[in-house]
């Protein structure tokens, strides 16, 4: 959602970022194939984290339920989320693996007020809205340091706005979709079939 809407103003983004989502999101719409991606340092590192977080929530505030990306379509387009983790009925989960100074600074200037990082705001009220749930924990973790939990419910006019955002954004991607079959009519294409990349090994 943060390549969709900008966090300080809500509204929708309009920018080089955003245009490469939404390019990124139609070819994926128009093959049903998501293409992989590096995976750096700070991502295995969040990997292995991730596991630690949920197993120490799990065994000092309530047993958690790992599930795959839910999707909600009830306002005539879909959005989708995957947390961590789900609690009991109401809950989730958000797990951020955090580099030990942010992760400092995340607790002397959010934690302590009883908030989240404002960049992963968004994040954490599109989960809720796309799960319909009554609270999610965002957990702050990083190796070493006391893990740090802050309750998150959802805050309406915050959600009316990444509505509006989203379906301003489906309604981009629908005319760029018109925009690629038009072009398909007068371009010179050979069509092509996907291969597997194990194919490509020697």
């Amino acid at each position: 959602m943060k390549l969709i809407a900008t966090p300080a103003t809500l509204k929708i983004a309009s920018n080089e970022k955003e245009r490469k989502h939404l390019y990124e999101l139609l070819a994926q719409r128009m093959t049903r194939h998501v293409e992989p991606s590096f995976i750096g340092e700070d991502m295995l590192r969040g990997y292995d984290d991730e596991i630690t977080a949920r197993d120490l929530y799990h065994k000092h505030c309530a047993p958690v339920r790992e599930v795959g990306f839910i999707t909600n379509n009830k306002w005539g387009f879909t959005l989708g989320y995957s947390p961590d983790g789900l609690i009991g009925e109401d809950g989730q989960i958000e797990i951020k693996s955090r580099k030990q100074k942010l992760h400092v600074q995340t607790i002397i200037e959010d934690v302590a007020a009883g908030g989240i990082p404002a960049e992963h705001a968004l994040q954490v009220q599109t989960g809720l809205l796309v799960t319909e749930r009554a609270w999610c924990d965002f957990i702050s973790y990083s190796n070493g340091l006391p893990m740090a939990i802050v309750r998150a419910v959802p805050i309406p006019e915050v959600q009316e706005r990444i509505l509006a955002a989203a379906a301003e954004f489906e309604a981009r991607l629908k005319l760029r979709e018109a925009d690629y079959r038009a072009a398909l009519m007068t371009a010179r294409t050979i069509p092509t079939v996907r291969k597997a990349y194990a194919e490509f090994a020697a």
